[in-house]
Formats: C-alpha cells, sequence, structure tokens
C-alpha cells in the first residue's frame, strides 16, 4: 500500500511544481508588461516636463519673437491686397464634366504661374484683369441624398440581371467627384469684378466643343423622336376610346330583348376602359420627364448659380500674415534653439566618452 501512494505523492507533487511556475510566468509576464507600460508613461511624463524647462530657459526669446511677429504681420496686413472670392454652381451634361476640371486646373497652372498673358488670351480678358486671378478651383458639390438619387438613376438604365448585380454600398465607396452631378467653381481674385467676366469664357470653352455639341444634337433628336412616339400613341388611344364609345352607344340604342344581362361582357368593356386609362396616365408621365430632361440638357454645361457682380473679400484670422508670421518665426526659433541644445547635449556625451 505505501508503494502505491509514494508515487502518487510524487506525481501531485510534480502537478503543484508546475502549476506554481506556470502561476510564476504568468506573474511575471503581467509584470513586465505593466512595467513596460509605466515606463512609456515615464518617458513622456519626462519629455513633456524637459520641453517645458526649455521654454522656461528661452520664454523671453519666444515672447521677442512672438511680438515681432504680430507686428510685422499687421504692417503686411495693412499693406497686401484684400483678396476676394465667388463661386458658380454649374451642372455639366453629356459626360463634359472631365473636360471643365481639365480646363479649370489648366487656367488654375496658368494663374498660379502669374502668366498673365497666356491666361488673358486663354479666358478673353484684358491682361491687367488676368493678373488679378489668383486661383481658380472646381470641386464636387454632393451630400449623401444626392448620391442616392444617383444610384438609382444609375440603376434604373440597367437591365433586370445587371441590377441584381449591382450593390449600394459599392457604389457610393466609388463615388468620385465626376459623378457628382453639381459642381463648383471658385475664382480668387484681387479684383472683386474679375470673376463675373470669367462666367462665359468658362462656359463657352465647354459649350464650343464640337463632341459635345454632337451628343447634344443627338439628345435633342432623340427626345424629339420620342416625343412624336408617344404623342401619336396618346392619339391612337384617343381614336380606340371614340371607337369605344360609338360601340357602347349602339348598343345601348338596340331595344332590350328579353331580360339577359351579360355582365361577363359589360366587366370586359370596364377592364378595356380602365386599361386605356392606365395607358393614358402612364404616356403622360413619360412626357413630363421627357419635357424635364429636354429643359435640364438645353445646354452643354447648365449654370445653377452665376458669379456674383462682386466677390466677397476673403477674411480669417488664419489666413492673415498676424497669424502666419508669428508661428513662422517661432517655429523657426524653436528649431533653432532645439539645434543648439542638441550640440550642447552631443559635445557633453563627446566629452564624457573620453574621459
Amino acid at each position: 500500500m505505501s508503494e502505491h501512494t509514494q508515487p502518487n505523492n510524487q506525481h501531485n507533487n510534480s502537478e503543484e511544481i508546475d502549476l506554481g511556475q506556470l502561476f510564476k510566468l504568468i506573474g511575471d509576464g503581467f509584470r513586465k508588461f505593466f512595467n513596460f507600460i509605466g515606463d512609456i508613461f515615464k518617458g513622456i511624463f519626462n519629455i513633456i516636463i524637459s520641453f517645458l524647462l526649455f521654454i522656461q530657459r528661452h520664454i523671453i526669446k519666444f515672447v521677442i519673437a512672438g511680438v515681432i511677429g504680430v507686428v510685422v504681420g499687421v504692417v503686411l496686413d495693412m499693406n497686401k491686397a484684400p483678396k476676394y472670392v465667388s463661386t458658380m454652381v454649374v451642372e455639366p451634361n453629356f459626360q463634359s464634366v472631365q473636360q471643365l476640371y481639365n480646363n479649370i486646373n489648366f487656367y488654375n497652372e496658368l494663374a498660379e504661374a502669374e502668366d498673365s498673358v497666356a491666361l488673358a488670351e486663354a479666358l478673353g480678358i484684358e491682361v491687367h484683369e488676368a493678373a488679378a486671378v489668383k486661383k481658380i478651383t472646381a470641386e464636387s458639390y454632393s451630400d449623401e441624398n444626392q448620391k442616392v438619387k444617383l444610384f438609382d438613376e444609375f440603376v434604373r438604365s440597367l437591365d433586370t440581371t445587371t441590377r441584381r448585380a449591382i450593390d449600394m454600398e459599392k457604389y457610393l465607396e466609388n463615388f468620385n467627384s465626376f459623378d457628382a452631378r453639381y459642381h463648383t467653381i471658385i475664382v480668387e481674385a484681387t479684383n472683386s469684378m474679375v470673376a463675373k467676366k470669367l462666367q462665359n469664357p468658362i462656359i463657352t470653352s465647354i459649350s464650343l466643343n464640337k463632341y459635345f455639341q454632337t451628343q447634344k444634337e443627338t439628345s435633342t433628336e432623340n427626345i424629339e423622336l420620342q416625343k412624336e412616339i408617344l404623342n401619336g400613341q396618346l392619339a391612337k388611344i384617343d381614336s380606340l376610346q371614340q371607337l369605344y364609345k360609338r360601340v357602347m352607344e349602339k348598343e345601348a340604342s338596340k331595344p332590350m330583348q328579353g331580360t339577359n344581362i351579360s355582365l361577363g361582357e359589360n366587366g370586359d368593356k370596364e377592364s378595356r376602359e380602365l386599361a386605356l386609362i392606365r395607358e393614358i396616365d402612364q404616356i403622360k408621365n413619360n412626357l413630363v420627364e421627357i419635357n424635364e430632361e429636354e429643359a435640364n440638357k438645353s445646354s452643354i454645361l447648365n449654370v445653377i448659380s452665376d458669379f456674383p457682380r462682386r466677390g466677397v473679400e476673403m477674411k480669417g484670422i488664419f489666413k492673415s500674415y498676424k497669424f502666419l508670421v508669428p508661428i513662422a518665426l517661432l517655429g523657426i526659433l524653436l528649431l533653432g534653439l532645439s539645434l543648439l541644445e542638441l550640440d550642447k547635449f552631443l559635445k557633453e556625451v563627446a566629452r564624457q566618452q573620453q574621459k
């Protein structure tokens, strides 16, 4: 009996030793992890304290640099020419949005390069007016509702099988600026009146494109053809209604023989009348949609909102020199002092190594 008990005790002791080592390893792991996290926070705290001590040692220099920056910025703000911003909202048709962005980017490159002669030639304005233009940009204007409407229009143009394979979330994820219906053109200039003079040249640069003109003519012809077909269908349905009416009047004028009443025949006539009425409503709805499409596509580039007669002066503390100049001076001073401190630290380390 003692022979069997001794091996069991040894087995239990070895299991207790293994569990003890396991718990000890887990405890050591947690301790090292928390020590590591603590060291990170200590390091961050030491960096913050060192930075504050650095600022404290050089606070006078930073104050002087800030004051000088504010004074210089105020002087520059007083002497700089005011800048005005103007916006125009457009709706490109016939896939002309890519050309619109290409033209706007071209104008903007000329404005940023200060090539007033080339910009004046491209826009058909005076050179001094082109010199006032500082920036021309275009950006899409769309919210979630507009994206959903565009998705609905896109799905309706597909066949039933393709519709099932289209996922709305993927469509919205792949939505880019060219897919938007409306686009905003923004002009920044030192002349508040110049943006209005750019409106017609920008529109004309798109409208005179031969490809888009052909697309517009084809669209107009197709719309006229659809209207002609629908009006012809209305005329045929009207004639058919008149025929049904004459037949019913003739049948009503016949003398009634006996008391037989054919409910089935009357029901068929009523169903035919209702079907014609529904068909007329559908055709009228189609005509309304075609008229709306004709109005929307009457121009290659629809102007939803014109450039205003005068631009709005650009203001804001974050765009003024009295904000930008002090920030720049403080940044330069901080960089310079940091390099000096680093140089001192490296020299001290080198001195200690030599010892």
